[in-house]
């Protein structure tokens, strides 16, 4: 779950910063690579969602 956790930070901390560079600078590439961050988190956060679950569970 750690693990999970990390990965789930990192992609949001890549997330950010390529939001930020089109945002503020207009760069096309970094919309692209947030926009692929958004679909890495929704399955880190689908998975997250799964085990968070099956811990409750027990």
């Amino acid at each position: 779950m750690q693990e999970l956790i990390g990965k789930i930070n990192a992609e949001m901390a890549a997330f950010n910063e390529d939001a930020q560079l089109q945002s503020e600078k207009a760069n096309k590439a970094a919309g692209t690579r947030a926009r692929k961050s958004t679909l890495n988190l929704e399955k880190l956060l689908k998975e997250f969602r799964k085990l968070s679950l099956e811990e409750s569970k027990k």
